[in-house]
């Protein structure tokens, strides 16, 4: 055990095979990123295009293969209908109401353009008058169809943010019950991509295509009725040129989605160099390394890749779309055609003429715009099935499981072993642990070994893929998982600093507290953050960030502080502190192990470190190493048996002490 190769010692955190921390996010803590090379275990990461053996991927990939064809738009249909109306009913009735009225418009200004053309034809010098009214009518009518436009363009725009907000909601629901594995997966980020870029104004757009489409049919209502009465022969005609021009758009709504899918990757990987090079939190390294240059060389070629497939994308929409025109316009000139030959052989009147090339034109606009809705409904419902697929991803409600117990039992890993999605190889193999109630457990061993994995898994963050969790005798699956892990306290060593006030950041640790001043202040005065918080402009109110106005940003060691008082409001039974003195200093630290028991009283705690005179006083000492446990036992006897623990605890102290 003594001579066993030791993994290589850089870097922190434990990460999935093929994973590097080597990602700034936002919030300014890192993000692995996926790699097509081998592991340092020996597992390998799909390059893009290659079959994966993510579960998640391979439902990704039987989603875009899936048939997608007009036999699902009821479905997705009513679903979007459902989600408009309970967003904004009322705006989506003004617009159902401004459709009916625009078609009923229409058939008045067809109507009054032919009285209006009988006075005029009229020889009677009196008659002429009489074109007055007619042509008042169409006037107003003409202006009313504008109004109702401009009133329909405003309520819509409302309608829009309405169920944007909607679908967002929808959106949380899933993203914050999956499961983390389904954040190892780059399937997952390509469809989260595509609800931000594609989705969530699919809904509105697919009922308001529902609304333009019923005004379009009542629209070619009328005014075929109106033309039937002048000649029967132009409706069918008009009809026939509108069904190339529906086949050359639902082709052209399959391309758009192609397109969509094609690209997601490169819109992701866009944007995340557009975040690097515009954000704070990478500047400082971007300058130092003078990265600038070469990121926008990788940005450039990125964009002109997406570029390029935008623009055979636009050339083959636009081929289709003019293809469907063209023959659409060959039938509506050849239906003036035979409009002008029944004028010629004396079949229809010149008023009746004039007012049928009125309603063929509009005709023919009202059969564009229906064949334009019948093609939106089609291009929608492929983007919201992709949508709706999204969100199948949640998991089904565990509300009828049992809470676990008021009284804390202790905690144990029995033979749990673990392999993230995707890679062949067990991060964690065959582990046995145990935590009493009120008990110190310390968990040491070298980076990469798997000891934030398995942090996660007791977090009930990660299910097992070998063994179980068993919160007291109990399998801790059985339970309702937000009950369970209420009565979790984590503080992990990439803790997330919320762009929020100092009060919500620690309020974070259990949000019903967030309005409880005494307690928010308790927590941050064990953490020893109270000092500089309360000096802060607004104090705790003070917003911990430079990029909103009035904020302040707090040094690596107070950010700590704050995370660690985040998990002192949990007020849990069971507190997980992964490196919880990793940027503090050496004082600071000793302060803290010293008074662990003391802060935590009555609480089990699980505490990871790399500094192991930091874990002397624990009841019990784990010993991880390559995924396994090798040693466990309190500070005496791992010396004692002169393992890896002792080993390791020497060479540390050998160190500090310059032997």
């Amino acid at each position: 055990m003594n001579g066993a190769q030791r993994p290589n010692d850089l870097g922190g955190g434990d990460y999935p095979p093929g994973v590097s921390a080597a990602k700034p996010r936002a919030d300014g803590n890192v993000e692995p990123t996926t790699s097509g090379t081998a592991d340092d275990a020996g597992g390998r990461i799909p390059e893009a295009g290659e079959p994966s053996g993510d579960p998640i991927d391979q439902l990704i990939e039987e989603g875009r293969r899936a048939p997608r064809s007009a036999s699902a738009l009821p479905r997705v249909l009513r679903d979007a209908l459902r989600l408009v109306y309970h967003s904004g009913r009322r705006y989506l009735g003004v617009l159902a109401v401004v459709q009916i009225a625009t078609a009923a418009l229409a058939g008045v200004q067809v109507l009054a353009g032919k009285a209006a053309l009988a006075a005029i034809g009229n020889s009677d010098p009196k008659a002429v008058h009489q074109a007055f009214g007619p042509l008042v009518v169409l006037a107003i009518a003409g202006a009313a169809t504008g109004a109702l436009g401009l009133l329909a363009q405003q309520q819509e725009r409302i309608l829009g943010e309405l169920v944007s907000r909607a679908t967002w909601e929808r959106v949380f629901d899933t993203t914050s019950a999956v499961g983390l594995d389904h954040y190892e997966s780059a399937g997952f980020y390509d469809r989260v991509m595509r609800v931000h870029t594609g989705a969530l104004f699919r809904p509105l757009e697919l009922v308001t295509g529902l609304v333009g489409l019923a005004g379009g049919l009542a629209g070619l209502l009328v005014l075929s009725v109106t033309l039937l009465t002048f000649q029967p022969l132009l409706v069918p005609l008009l009809f026939v040129g509108g069904v190339p021009l529906w086949l050359a758009s639902r082709r052209g709504s399959r391309v758009e989605f192609e397109f969509a899918v094609a690209t997601t990757e490169n819109t992701r990987r866009r944007e995340y160099l557009a975040d690097v090079l515009t954000g704070r939190d990478a500047a400082k390294e971007v300058r130092a390394y003078d990265l600038s240059a070469a990121l926008r060389t990788r940005w450039r070629a990125l964009y002109d890749s997406y570029l390029s497939d935008l623009r055979a994308k636009v050339a083959r929409r636009t081929r289709l779309a003019l293809l469907g025109t063209a023959v659409t316009a060959v039938v509506t000139v050849a239906t003036i055609g035979l409009l002008i030959w029944l004028v010629d052989h004396g079949r229809i009147s010149l008023a009746e003429a004039g007012a049928a090339a009125v309603a063929i034109r509009l005709l023919a606009g009202r059969l564009q715009s229906t064949v334009n809705g019948i093609s939106k409904l089609f291009e929608c419902s492929l983007f919201l099935r992709d949508l709706q697929d999204f969100l199948m991803l949640r998991p089904s409600s565990d509300a009828d499981a049992p809470r676990p117990p008021a009284t804390f039992a202790g905690i144990a890993a029995v033979g749990v072993g673990f392999r993230y999605p995707g890679t062949d190889v067990d991060v964690l193999r065959d582990i046995h642990l145990r935590i009493g109630p009120g008990e110190v457990v310390a968990l040491v061993g070298e980076n990469g070994s798997g000891k934030t994995t398995l942090a996660k898994l007791l977090a009930q963050l990660y299910r097992p893929t070998e063994g179980e969790v068993r919160w007291g005798d109990v399998a801790a699956q059985t339970y309702e998982p937000a009950a369970m892990r209420s009565q979790i306290a984590v503080l992990f060593q990439d803790f997330v600093r919320y762009q929020l006030s100092a009060r919500e950041n620690i309020g974070a640790g259990r949000t019903g507290h967030l309005d409880d001043d005494v307690a928010v202040r308790a927590a941050a005065a064990a953490s020893g953050a109270d000092g500089f918080l309360s000096r802060l402009p607004q104090g705790y109110d003070t917003v911990l960030s430079r990029a909103f106005r009035g904020g302040r940003d707090l040094s690596l060691g107070q950010w700590q502080r704050v995370a660690l008082a985040r998990a002192f409001l949990r007020d849990a039974q069971f507190v997980i502190l992964d490196e919880p003195t990793a940027s503090l200093d050496a004082r600071a630290e000793a302060a803290l192990f010293a008074s662990i028991r003391e802060l935590f009283r009555d609480r089990s705690v699980l505490l990871i470190a790399h500094r192991y005179a930091s874990v002397r006083t624990a009841d019990r000492i784990y010993v991880l190493h390559d995924g396994r446990l090798v040693e466990h036992g309190d500070h005496a006897t791992l010396m004692a048996a002169n393992g890896r623990y002792a080993e390791l605890f020497e060479l540390q102290a050998s160190q500090y002490l310059g032997r």
